[in-house]
Formats: structure tokens, C-alpha cells, sequence
């Protein structure tokens, strides 16, 4: 030992290690140095990589300090945090969930109803869903309202008006849902009604009325038409006998106009015969026999002449 002021070193002072290995001191501080700019870098890298925290594509990242929720999301990809914080991740994608339930129509008919519903969150208000309800989100507040404003919706309509009118349930329950969603940062993007069953008892009378319907336009048809032919034949029996008077008419105008016509010719002929003319056709036709009896100007008396 060697003494040096107030203190004394201890040079090349041997040891037995672990393994059995004679050592000096020097050698023990060179490892234990070694060692350490080995490992203080280490931490310190694991220490950093701690503080990273991979948001997934598609989700935002809720930071926790001590279960404390704060007030700020994380985009997806890495972030930094402090090494005792956590992070949540909620998706924000469209979520695409299906719903099974039963409602009564307002005429209180009971029918199970299959419903798609199409919803997403709100990034930027993300942390406040998150604080207020939970991961949970969709069985806590979603899918209950889903379910009440569902059962409202069909109960304003009848059986028979359901099924025509899917378009605007849908719409109303949308509505509905908006209304009761906004307040958490969540959009309702859609929503879709995708079976509506009945009773079988509803079932068989809407099927029977249906049929009685069918019948009842048939046989309103057939008379329709049995109607419309009957009026076809009218119109034409009528337009026969029009027709008929027309051509009765015209031939009686033309047999007048031909009687007509034959007297003034008779007429015309009879002005036209002279008494020479007519002893001129007279003799032209005489046969050169004398008459047999001859009528005076008393026609009471007749004269037989003898004939050769």
C-alpha cells in the first residue's frame, strides 16, 4: 500500500473472480466502464423508444396521464409521449354493425326488423367520447338508441304501409339518430332496413286480401272490358243504321231525281208531237187493214163491218 496525502492507493491489488480468474482492480474498473457506455446508451435508446407510440392506420389515439384522459388526439402514425403516459386507440373508420329487434306497427302488429347501421367517429372530438363513455361506445350509447328510435320510427306507420315505405323509415331513423349522436362526436352515415318479417297470421291475411284484391281487379277487367266491347258494337250498329238511312236516302234521291227526270222528258216528247206527226206514225204502222168496228161519236154504239 502506498500512502498519498490522506489517502491511500491500492495499485494492482489482486482478486479472484467468479469464474476463478485472478484479476488486478484496474481490470475490474476498465469492465465495470465498459459496461456502462454499453448499457447508458442502451437505456437511453429503450427510454426514447418508450416514448413512441404507433397510432394504426384508420384510428386516433386517445393520451392517458395517470388515467386521466387528455384533451388533445393523436393522428395515426408515430407520436411521442412521456414514458408514463398511455395510449387508447379508437377506430374512426365506417363502422358496418347489424342489428336483430321487434317492434309493434301503430296498428300493433308485431314484426322482427334486420337493420344495417353505418356510423363513424369524430377525430377531432374523439377524446371527448372517449372520456364521457368509454371504448364501449357502440354498446353503451349506440346500439340502445338504435333500438329506441327503431321501435318510434315503425310505430308511426301500419302493417301494410311498412314495406312501402322502407325508404322513409330509414330516413326518419337517420334523422332521429343524428339528433342523439351529434352530442358525442359520432356520424350516423347510413342506415339501411334490410328485412321486415310478419306474423304468419298477418302474413296469411295480407296474402288472402291480396288475392281477393286480384280477383276483385279481375273481374273488374273482364266487365270492362266485356263493357267497352258492348259499347264498340253500339257504336257500330249505330253507324250501320246511319250508314243504311244514308244510302236509303240517296237512292230515294235519285228516284226522284230519275221520275223527275222521265217526265220532263215525256213532257218534252209530248210537246213535241204535231197531229201530222202523229197520222205520220200512224200510217207508218198501219198494217193496211181496215178496222172491224168502227166507234161513232155516241161510244154506246158500235158498227161490225163486214170483212171480205
Amino acid at each position: 500500500m502506498k500512502k498519498d496525502g490522506f489517502f491511500t492507493k491500492t495499485e494492482n491489488v489482486s482478486y479472484t473472480d467468479e469464474n476463478g480468474i485472478i484479476r488486478t482492480r484496474t481490470e475490474k474498473r476498465l469492465r465495470i466502464g465498459r459496461i456502462a457506455f454499453i448499457a447508458i446508451p442502451l437505456a437511453a435508446l429503450v427510454l426514447f423508444l418508450s416514448c413512441i407510440r404507433v397510432v394504426p392506420t384508420g384510428h386516433t389515439g386517445i393520451v392517458t396521464t395517470f388515467g386521466k384522459v387528455e384533451e388533445a388526439s393523436l393522428d395515426s402514425g408515430p407520436n411521442f409521449v412521456l414514458p408514463w403516459q398511455k395510449v387508447v386507440n379508437l377506430d374512426n373508420r365506417v363502422q358496418k354493425v347489424n342489428i336483430q329487434t321487434e317492434a309493434f306497427s301503430s296498428d300493433i302488429q308485431q314484426v322482427q326488423i334486420s337493420t344495417t347501421i353505418n356510423y363513424s367517429i369524430n377525430s377531432q372530438t374523439a377524446y371527448t367520447l372517449y372520456k364521457t363513455v368509454g371504448k364501449n361506445y357502440y354498446e353503451n350509447i349506440i346500439l340502445p338508441r338504435a333500438l329506441e328510435n327503431v321501435k318510434a320510427v315503425f310505430a308511426n306507420y301500419t302493417a301494410e304501409n311498412l314495406i312501402a315505405n322502407r325508404e322513409a323509415l330509414s330516413g326518419e331513423i337517420v334523422e332521429a339518430m343524428k339528433e342523439d349522436m351529434a352530442y358525442y362526436g359520432i356520424t350516423v352515415n347510413d342506415i339501411s332496413i334490410e328485412d321486415i318479417d310478419f306474423t304468419d297470421a298477418f302474413t296469411d291475411a295480407v296474402e288472402a286480401k291480396q288475392v281477393a284484391a286480384q280477383e276483385k281487379l279481375t273481374a273488374q277487367t273482364k266487365q270492362e272490358q266485356l263493357t267497352m266491347e258492348q259499347e264498340e258494337q253500339a257504336k257500330r250498329d249505330v253507324i250501320a243504321a246511319q250508314a243504311e238511312l244514308e244510302v236509303t236516302k240517296i237512292q230515294a234521291e235519285s228516284a226522284y231525281y230519275a221520275g223527275e227526270k222521265e217526265a220532263e222528258v215525256n213532257k218534252k216528247i209530248a210537246e213535241s208531237l204535231t197531229p201530222e206527226l202523229v197520222q205520220y206514225y200512224y200510217v207508218q204502222r198501219w198494217d193496211g187493214k181496215m178496222p172491224t168496228t168502227i166507234l161513232g161519236d155516241d161510244t154506246n154504239f158500235m158498227l161490225n163491218l163486214p170483212t171480205n
